[in-house]
């Protein structure tokens, strides 16, 4: 099954200031996800940034939100943003939900299984999403593949999206995929 962009949405778990920092390779989550938000904006994909208990743990990271400047944030307690019931219809109203976020086998995880109980077609783009340990985050994206999530790449979400060499997006975005040797 391929990812379509008419019918996709972007959903970034929990990527907050406080959280971060103590994820396995933060530096380089960041920058990849800094990338990939800068396809959805040019892309015109719906996004929803969510934020688990943002009073303690604080917001968004700035450079995350800055790149899709209309979109949706939602706050959470639960940690699966599905039992949260905090996702907007935009979110919702598409049959595929693009995953991205931290951490993997904690709020990515619960998301992604009740996104599949709601009979969506995920897709966890495996490397945006991060834990502090990597044994979690790697039994973290088996589960999801077990339970039916897709695991995409992001250069996977970047051509699918696309789907056509003569998009007008094409040379663009496919420049700045392979010029900038993205972490």
């Amino acid at each position: 099954m391929l990812i379509e962009l008419h019918k996709v949405s972007l959903l970034v778990v929990d990527v907050q200031e406080r959280l971060v920092g103590a994820m396995s390779d933060a530096e380089g989550l960041l920058a990849r996800s800094c990338w990939m938000l800068e396809v959805a904006q040019a892309l015109a994909l719906p996004t929803v940034f969510s934020e688990q208990y943002p009073q303690g743990l604080g917001g968004t990271v700035p450079a995350l939100t800055a790149r899709v400047p209309d979109a949706e944030v939602v706050d959470k307690r639960h940690f699966s943003c599905v039992a949260a019931d905090c996702l907007p219809e935009t979110l919702l109203a598409r049959e595929q939900v693009l995953v991205m976020g931290i951490e993997a086998h904690v709020c990515v995880l619960q998301t992604v299984l009740g996104l599949l109980s709601l009979d969506k077609q995920v897709f966890v783009i495996e490397d945006l999403v991060g834990s502090r340990r990597p044994h979690d985050r790697q039994l973290a994206l088996q589960r999801m593949r077990d339970a039916g999530a897709f695991v995409v790449s992001r250069e996977m979400v970047l051509f699918e999206c696309l789907g056509d060499s003569r998009h007008p997006l094409f040379r663009q975005l496919s420049k700045s995929h392979l010029l900038g040797e993205q972490p």
